[in-house]
């Protein structure tokens, strides 16, 4: 079916389509932030009518410091920040004063995180105050139906508020540090309301995000979701799990993630996510693996699993290290892993994020998976890139994208690029001032025989570099770009559905 996934031989692969790439922070909304309200549903109406067969976002998780998505709290929990709360005053869990009356940010184009964090989780708990025993009941068998994670993650946020949400590492009580029965028992049972609150702030996020994704359904719209390979540090799942991660007997790092020194950054990418002990997790067939996908499968239709390489060599780096440069190879699970999740998991479709230093091992191993691999258009003009990037040199069983969320939109791409990289882009597809460089662009993608095409929103509203999501290795500017209301009009959508039908997608 259109849009959809089919078989071919033992592997799940999707038929000729196309999306968009937008995370639900950068919809529009009054309250600062994008959320799982009223205009995420108006995107998914102009998605259908722009003829798109996906939509992908960004990790829907808790953030931290930073405001990376790929940082959580949790794997498996959902960002407070997107509850909608127009949807709690209609359920007469805030007054519409309340929320008008809040300090959400004076940008509607940037999110401020810092004036978001202030106000938003004291509006929740206002809402939480408020339910009735109805409601308090429903989250309560929510709790039930969660409780591989829910309480675990439940009780790290309560105790985290209690220690001035600090890192876990920094908790002054060794006993809830290192998460011993007695403490875990004593503090769940003194912090008891902040974890009722934040099981409650999770099942409101879950039953909103449940509803929204029901109605993508319904208009012929699947959710790319990614699967970020490593978890955070400060998170529930090395807190509850550590045993699943190479620290030692205080729980401390013994080496960290990251990736080398290469023509874009001569120290490499210091990420500072624990490593794995994947010799422990095979012998248990990788369980902790297969609940934490099935997690992320509930949520969305296809997965992107990000930093594929790493499953078959990773960069492990010395903890205390201020660079990514003193780091080296470490053999992953490679198929034995790939086989565990195609046999838990046989007809959920997975993108492999094989973007990077690709060895030929690492080819192979994309190759054996099955799982089709990643194209970025602006890596194909670019000269410190090898040229299996340009469009004729595309397999079938890959995803083109104009660019990722680390990457700048299209016309912030030509403002930066050597001049000689947007000259061979120019006589590569044809572009001219007439069309427009970045519908050229698209164009260039659409026409690929990728199966799947994926351009950022900000391609198609053709916005430059002050639009760019992320910029790796860099602070304090990133995750805050936000599409204005009103920027999805009729006339956008009739333009990308003719160049969807135009070449088959």
């Amino acid at each position: 079916h259109e849009g959809g996934a089919t078989h071919k031989g033992r592997f799940l692969i999707m038929n000729r389509s196309s999306g968009v790439l937008l995370p639900v922070s950068a919809l529009p909304s009054p309250h600062g932030i994008g959320t799982l309200g009223t205009e995420a549903y108006r995107f998914i109406d102009f998605l259908a009518a722009a003829g798109q067969r996906y939509w992908q976002i960004l990790p829907l998780g808790p953030t931290s410091i930073g405001d990376s998505p790929y940082q959580p709290f949790s794997s498996y929990a959902g960002n407070p920040y997107f509850i909608d709360l127009d949807s709690l005053v209609a359920a007469g869990l805030l007054s519409a004063d309340e929320v008008a009356s809040a300090d959400w940010g004076e940008d509607p184009g940037r999110v401020d995180y810092g004036r978001i964090y202030a106000a938003r989780l004291p509006m929740l708990r206002r809402a939480f105050a408020r339910a009735d025993a109805a409601l308090r009941a429903e989250a309560a068998a929510f709790a039930r139906e969660n409780a591989a994670w829910l309480p675990d993650y439940a009780l790290f946020m309560a105790l985290k508020r209690h220690f001035g949400m600090r890192a876990w590492t920094q908790w002054e009580d060794e006993n809830i540090r290192l998460r011993r029965p007695d403490a875990v028992s004593a503090w769940s049972e003194c912090l008891r309301t902040d974890v009722e609150f934040f099981t409650f702030v999770q099942f409101l996020f879950y039953r909103q995000w449940e509803a929204l994704k029901a109605y993508a359904s319904v208009h012929g719209i699947k959710i790319i979701g990614d699967l970020p390979i490593y978890v955070a540090m400060d998170s529930a799942d090395v807190w509850a799990g550590p045993q699943n991660f190479q620290l030692d007997a205080g729980n401390t790092p013994i080496a960290v993630a990251g990736v080398p020194p290469d023509s874009f950054s001569a120290d490499g990418q210091l990420w500072g996510n624990p490593l794995y002990c994947w010799e422990k997790m095979r012998e248990d067939g990788y369980r902790w693996w297969m609940e934490r996908i099935a997690g992320a499968a509930r949520l969305y239709d296809v997965l992107r699993i990000d930093h594929f390489r790493g499953l078959e060599s990773y960069w492990s780096v010395p903890f205390g290290e201020t660079t990514a440069s003193r780091g080296h190879w470490v053999k992953g699970p490679g198929m034995d892993f790939i086989d565990a999740v195609r046999a838990r998991f046989p007809t959920l479709p997975i993108i492999a994020e094989d973007l990077g230093y690709l060895s030929p091992e690492v080819h192979a191993l994309l190759k054996a998976s099955g799982f089709p691999g990643m194209k970025v258009l602006e890596f194909a003009f670019d000269s410190r890139e090898p040229g299996e990037y340009r469009p004729h040199t595309y397999p079938e069983n890959c995803a083109c994208y104009t660019g990722t969320h680390d990457n700048a939109p299209l016309l912030g791409w030509r403002e930066d690029a050597a001049p000689e990289d947007v000259a061979r882009a120019t006589a590569y597809l044809g572009l001219n001032e007439r069309e427009g460089f970045h519908w050229g662009m698209i164009r260039g993608g659409m026409s690929s025989v990728a199966l799947l095409f994926v351009a950022q929103m900000q391609d198609y509203l053709g916005l430059g570099a002050e639009s760019r999501m992320n910029t790796p290795s860099t602070l304090g500017c990133n995750w805050q770009w936000r599409m204005q209301q009103g920027d999805c009009t009729p006339a956008l959508a009739e333009k990308m559905r003719f160049y969807t039908e135009l070449y088959g997608r």
